[in-house]
C-alpha cells in the first residue's frame, strides 16, 4: 500500500503515513498463550530463543486471560519487546465440543485468538511447553501457507500444536469465521494434544515442515538422548520439567533445565554467545549486567549497540558507569566515538588518544582523531593523524578516506562576498556516491546557471559550523541548505544540531542572512527514529529562522511537521529535489537523439538489515529471475553508486550464476552521470537518486522500495505503480511485467515522465519567484 498526497498541499493536517506501509516491510512476530501454571515454561523458552537465536529480536505477543503484574514484570525482564494481548475467553463458551473448565481444552481454544491478529505479516505460535536449540531462520523466511509439522503419531494429514508459521492471508476475518463456526458446529474431533479445530478447518492444508522445528518429546521415549539438529524441543505430555518431569526422559529434561537460569546467569550467558547479538537483546541484558558487575567489555559491546542505532548518549552513559583501565584500548575507542557523536571532541580526543596504544585499535582511533580535526577546519591536523592510520594500517580505509579529505586544495573562491550565496550542504568525496556528488551543483543550478566559486561560497554540512564560519556566511547574499536527506541522525552524528549540519542553537541564531532550505528530506529508515530531543529544538529553530523552508517531497514535510508547533507548520512547504527537474535546468539541455539498449539495474545495501529484515535471499532470488526474463528483451547492467552497491553484481554470480556489466558511476563526474541516465531506456533502482535523477532527465523508472522516501517521491508524482517493494512475495515476476510494459511502450512511458516532471517543475518556478523576492533579485 502507498500513501499518496495531492501534489500541490500544503495543510498542517497531511497525515504521516506508516514506514511500514510505505516499504511493505514484513513484520514478523513470535506468539504464545501464556498462564500462570505455564509461566515457568515460558520464562524458560524466552531465555532459549535469545541464547538459540542471539541475532533475533522480533515483537513476541503474549496472549493471555489473567497474568499478575508480578509475572507480567518477569516476561518482560526476558524480553524487550513484548506485546499483551488478552483473549477473549467467553468467544469460546458457544463451542459445542469440550469440557469449558478443562485447562487443557480451554488452552487449545485461547491459542487460536493468535488468528485474529491484525499487526503483522508472519506470526510464529511457540507452546509454553517447548525449548529452542537451534536457528529459526528457515521459518523466518517462509512467506507463503500455513506451515506446521505432521503429527508424529496420527500421520501426515493433521498438524501438530505448539509450532505454527502464519502468513497474513490466515489472519483474516474471512479464516477467523471459518474456526469459529467449526467450533460451534462440534464437526471437529476434540484431542487435547493438537488443535482440533484448526485440523478440521485445514482438512491437511498445510506446509510440512521438518519434525526438528517441533520435536516432541514422545519420540525420546527410554531416555534417547535429543537428535543434534533439533530446533524446538517440545515437551508433550502432562508432566512438564518444572513440575518434577516424567521417568524416561531424563535427557531431555536436562536440556530444559539448562535454560531455567537467574537473570545473573541468563545475562552472562547471552553477552557470551558467539555471533551476531541483536542491538535490543544485547541492550536489554546487557545494561542490568553492567550495572550489577562494572564489566568493561561488556559496557563496550552494549555502547557499541548503541552507536549503531544512533543512540550515542546512552552510548556515552554507559561506558561513564564503568571505569575503564588505561591499557583497554578497545572500550577507549568505543568511548571516544561515542563522545566525538555528541560533540565532546576533547573528552573523546583524551579517550581515542589512548586506543592509539595498541595496535588493533590504533588505526580506527587515529582515522577518528582525523575526522575530528577534519571537522574542526583544521587540515594539517587531520592529515598528521590519517597518516599515522596509515602507518599502522596501510590498508585502513577509513584513514586513507581522511588522508584524502585533508589533502584536497579546496577550490579558490573567485567572486566577491556580496555577490555570493553561502551553500550547506554534504560534498561528496570523489569515489562517493555518484547522487550526493550530484546533488550541490543541481541545487545550485535552481538559483541560476553559474554554479562555481564566483557566485557560491561552500560550507561542507559536516565540518562544525563555528564563530570564523558564522562570520563568513552573514558576509554573503543570504544562505542556502540542500538538498539531500540531511534530516538523519546517524550518517555524520553531532550533539550540536542531532542532523547532518554541525551547527548549535547560538550559531543558528547569529546568521543575519535570508536562510533559504531547499529540497531537503527527512531520511530515516523504516525502524529509526530521532530519539533526542536536541534535533526537534534545532529543526524548530530552523524553521523559525528560515525566509524559505523547501522539503523534497509530502512524506518529509508530514514527518517534520509532526514535531513542530502547530503555528510553524505552515511555513513548511513544497519543493521537489532539483535534479527530478534537471532538464529544466541544465544550460543547453537537449533529449538524447539515440538511447542504447539496456534496462540499468541499482541496489543499496547500506543499513542492509532494515532495508531487508529476513528478505535478502528472497529479494536476490526474484531479481535473479526478473534480470534473466528482462534480460532477454533489452541488456541490463549494475550501476553502481557506490562501491558497496557492486554488490548485487557479486552475490548475483555466486547465487545464481548471473553475470551483470557494472558501471562504476562513482567514478563519474556529473556531466557523465546525467548522460548515462538519460540514453538508456529504462532505469531499476534502489537509492532515492537511483529515481530521481533518470527521471529528472526523461528516463523512465522503476523504484526497488526499501526505504520511505521512495515511496513518498513516487506519491508527489502520482505514479505508485512505478515502485515494487522489496519484500513483495511475487517480486521477480512483477518487476518483469511492469519493465516490459515499460519497454513496449518506452516513447509513451518517456512522454508520462515528461508530464509529471512538468507538475513539479511549475512548483519550482513558483518558489524561485518567492526565492527571487527573498534576495532582492
Amino acid at each position: 500500500m502507498t500513501t499518496t498526497f495531492p501534489a500541490g498541499t500544503t495543510s498542517s493536517q497531511a497525515p504521516a503515513p506508516s514506514s511500514a506501509a510505505l516499504t511493505g516491510k514484513r513484520r514478523v512476530a513470535f506468539a504464545s498463550y501464556v498462564d500462570e501454571n505455564y509461566l515457568p515454561g515460558f520464562l524458560a523458552l524466552l531465555r532459549s530463543l535469545a541464547l538459540s537465536n542471539p541475532g533475533v529480536c522480533e515483537d513476541f505477543v503474549v496472549l493471555h486471560d489473567d497474568l499478575r503484574p508480578g509475572s507480567i514484570a518477569k516476561i518482560r525482564a526476558l524480553h524487550p519487546r513484548i506485546v499483551l494481548r488478552r483473549v477473549d475467553a467467553e468467544r469460546y463458551d458457544s463451542y459445542k465440543k469440550g469440557d469449558q473448565d478443562n485447562y487443557l481444552v480451554r488452552k487449545a481454544y485461547f491459542i487460536l485468538d493468535v488468528f485474529r491478529i491484525r499487526d503483522y505479516d508472519t506470526v510464529i505460535t511457540l507452546d509454553t511447553d517447548m525449548v529452542v536449540l537451534g536457528d529459526l531462520g528457515e521459518l523466518l523466511r517462509l512467506r507463503e501457507g500455513l506451515a506446521a509439522v505432521p503429527q508424529f503419531f496420527y500421520g501426515q494429514h493433521k498438524l501438530n500444536s505448539g509450532l505454527l508459521v502464519i502468513q497474513r492471508e490466515y489472519l483474516s476475518d474471512a479464516f477467523c469465521a471459518k474456526l469459529d463456526a467449526t467450533g460451534r458446529s462440534g464437526d471437529y474431533e476434540l484431542d487435547k494434544h493438537d488443535q482440533g479445530i484448526l485440523n478440521a478447518v485445514l482438512d491437511g492444508d498445510f506446509v510440512r515442515l521438518d519434525a526438528r522445528y517441533n520435536f516432541v518429546k514422545r519420540r525420546l521415549s527410554g531416555d534417547l538422548p535429543v537428535p543434534d539438529d533439533t530446533a524446538i524441543l517440545h515437551f508433550t505430555g502432562r508432566h512438564k520439567p518444572w513440575q518434577g518431569g516424567e521417568a524416561g526422559y531424563s535427557q531431555a529434561e536436562e536440556r530444559w533445565r539448562g535454560f531455567d537460569l537467574s537473570d545473573a546467569d541468563f545475562h552472562a550467558a547471552y553477552l557470551a554467545s558467539s555471533g551476531g547479538l541483536h542491538h535490543d537483546l544485547l541492550v536489554h541484558f546487557g545494561t542490568p549486567h553492567v550495572m550489577r558487575t562494572g564489566d568493561v567489555e561488556c559496557a563496550r559491546k552494549v555502547a557499541a549497540a548503541h552507536i549503531a542505532a544512533g543512540d550515542y548518549q546512552d552510548a556515552v552513559d554507559i561506558l561513564s558507569s564503568v571505569r575503564i583501565p588505561l591499557d583497554e584500548a578497545w572500550p577507549h575507542e568505543v568511548f571516544g566515538h561515542a563522545l566525538m557523536s555528541v560533540s565532546r571532541y576533547e573528552e573523546a580526543r583524551a579517550q581515542l588518544l589512548l586506543a592509539t596504544s595498541a595496535p588493533n585499535r590504533a588505526a580506527t582511533a587515529y582515522a577518528r582523531l582525523a575526522q575530528m580535526a577534519w571537522v574542526h577546519g583544521d587540515n594539517t591536523e587531520a592529515l598528521r593523524y590519517a597518516t599515522a592510520g596509515i602507518s599502522v594500517d596501510p590498508t585502513h580505509r577509513s584513514s586513507r578516506l581522511w588522508a584524502q579529505r585533508a589533502g584536497t586544495v579546496p577550490a579558490q573562491e573567485q567572486g566577491s562576498p556580496g555577490e555570493q550565496l553561502a551553500h550547506v550542504a554534504f560534498y561528496m568525496d570523489r569515489q562517493g556516491n555518484a547522487g550526493d556528488k550530484l546533488l550541490p551543483e543541481t541545487v545550485r543550478l535552481a538559483f541560476g546557471e553559474d554554479t562555481t566559486s564566483r557566485r557560491w561560497h561552500s560550507v561542507h554540512a559536516h565540518r562544525l559550523f563555528d564563530e570564523a564560519a558564522l562570520e563568513r556566511v552573514n558576509a554573503r547574499r543570504g544562505l542556502v541548505i540542500g538538498g539531500g536527506g540531511l534530516f538523519i541522525p546517524d550518517t555524520m552524528p553531532n550533539g550540536n544540531s542531532a542532523w547532518q549540519w554541525n551547527v548549535a542553537d547560538e550559531q543558528l541564531n547569529g546568521i543575519d542572512v535570508p536562510i533559504m532550505v531547499y529540497a531537503v528530506g527527512f531520511n530515516a529508515f523504516d525502524g529509526q527514529s530521532y530519539r533526542a530531543g536536541r534535533f526537534r529544538e534545532s529543526l524548530r529553530l530552523l524553521v523559525e529562522k528560515s525566509a524559505f523552508f523547501g522539503l523534497r517531497n509530502h512524506g518529509s514535510i508530514a514527518k517534520v511537521r509532526a514535531m513542530l508547533p502547530d503555528h510553524l507548520h505552515d511555513r513548511v512547504r513544497f519543493q521537489p529535489c532539483p535534479t527530478t527537474v534537471s532538464r529544466q535546468l541544465v544550460p543547453g539541455w537537449t533529449d538524447p537523439a539515440h538511447r542504447e539498449d539496456t534496462v540499468l539495474l541499482n541496489a543499496a545495501y547500506d543499513r542492509a538489515g532494515l532495508r531487508f529484515g529476513h528478505d535478502y535471499g528472497h529479494f536476490l532470488a526474484e531479481i535473479a529471475k526478473a534480470v534473466r526474463d528482462i534480460g532477454a528483451h533489452t541488456e541490463v547492467r549494475c550501476a553502481a553508486h557506490s562501491l558497496d552497491d557492486e554488490r548485487i553484481a557479486f552475490d548475483l554470480r555466486r547465487e545464481h550464476g548471473i553475470s551483470l556489466p557494472v558501471i562504476p558511476m562513482y567514478d563519474f563526474d556529473n556531466d557523465a552521470i546525467r548522460d548515462l541516465y538519460a540514453k538508456t531506456r529504462l532505469v531499476i533502482g534502489m537509492r532515492g537518486h537511483a529515481g530521481m535523477i533518470p527521471f529528472g532527465v526523461g528516463t523512465p523508472i522503476i523504484s526497488l522500495i526499501s526505504h520511505p522516501k521512495m515511496a513518498y517521491f513516487l506519491a508527489d508524482i502520482e505514479r505508485p505503480e512505478w515502485g515494487i517493494s522489496v519484500h513483495e512475495r511475487n517480486l521477480g515476476a512483477m518487476l518483469t511485467e511492469r519493465a516490459v510494459g515499460i519497454l513496449d511502450a518506452h516513447a509513451a512511458t518517456v512522454a508520462d515522465v515528461h508530464e509529471r516532471q512538468q507538475t513539479l517543475w511549475k512548483v519550482t518556478e513558483a518558489n524561485a519567484a518567492d526565492l527571487r523576492r527573498i534576495l532582492g533579485a
